[in-house]
């Protein structure tokens, strides 16, 4: 395994979760640490020492109040990258937005890095919006299927798609999806997931999930009153913002979360390369 100066990735990130904090409790936004940066604040008051990411989540009212002010108070050392921001909106990599820390660098410089145009080649935090999911089974089923086609179809876009991971049945059906997705323009597709997350906005479901988790997580289910409301959990040398259950948002995800995980899965799992950082 190769060896990550993960302190200073790790002082990367908190400076982009400090900088989160510090806009949303001045414009009185909640955001909430999300998976891995949630474990580690509950079980290691911080990060998990072999994370090399971090990850916030926001409702959708929330997120939605954050982007009207993210950009004009964001240092310059950061910056907000939205998935319509990659390649002037004809390409494609995920539905995730981020906060990119600018002076830091992840990967190799491939043809696939100069395809995104060298956005997705520095240390970011993920912000995952939170969305009302219909309680009935079958609503429920069909709003996930109808994210999981839209996001086939936005795979058209992509630099180029890795099927080693897929069954033959999913690779003939990501297959069809991107070909007939490179049909259709991305802002399009872009239109059509974000009409799939907000179509039942209605207020009357308890049910909430991540309309902009990749497929294989949109399983991820949570009650509304786990992340309606926010708590401080120390984190590092601060107080970041989490969910008020965030002890059943981690059971659900991880099971018994305090329990480590075997030593051969204790390592950095996001970056290809060594990460440097150029302002440290």
């Amino acid at each position: 395994m190769e060896e990550y100066d993960l302190s200073k990735v790790h002082h990367a990130n908190l400076s982009i979760l400090k900088e989160i904090d510090r806009i949303c409790r001045k414009y009185r936004i909640k955001y909430l640490l999300d998976a891995g940066t949630l474990l580690g604040a509950v079980r290691h008051k911080g990060f998990i020492p072999w994370d090399d990411d971090a990850d916030v989540a926001f409702t959708r009212s929330n997120y939605e109040a954050f982007v009207k002010v993210v950009r004009r108070e964001l240092p310059e050392t950061m910056e907000l990258l939205e998935p319509k921001d990659l390649r002037g909106g004809k390409a494609f990599y995920d539905f995730t937005p981020r906060i990119l820390y600018k002076n830091s660098k992840t990967h190799e410089d491939t043809k696939e890095m100069e395809y995104y145009e060298g956005k997705l080649n520095h240390l970011w935090v993920d912000l995952f919006i939170i969305d009302e999911l219909p309680e009935k089974k079958a609503a429920s089923t069909w709003t996930l299927l109808l994210h999981t086609v839209i996001y086939g179809l936005a795979m058209g876009h992509r630099y180029r798609l890795d099927f080693s991971k897929y069954s033959l049945t999913n690779k003939i059906c990501v297959g069809m999806l991107a070909l007939l997705g490179k049909l259709i323009p991305m802002n399009v597709i872009g239109k059509l997931q974000h009409m799939a997350a907000v179509k039942d906005r209605k207020g009357k479901s308890r049910l909430r999930y991540y309309s902009n988790y990749q497929p294989d997580y949109l399983y991820v289910t949570l009650q509304k009153e786990w992340c309606e409301e926010t708590v401080d959990l120390e984190f590092e040398d601060t107080k970041l913002m989490a969910p008020k259950g965030w002890h059943e948002v981690l059971t659900w995800v991880y099971g018994d979360y305090k329990k480590l995980p075997p030593k051969d899965m204790q390592h950095p799992t996001h970056s290809s390369t060594e990460i440097q950082i150029f302002d440290q």
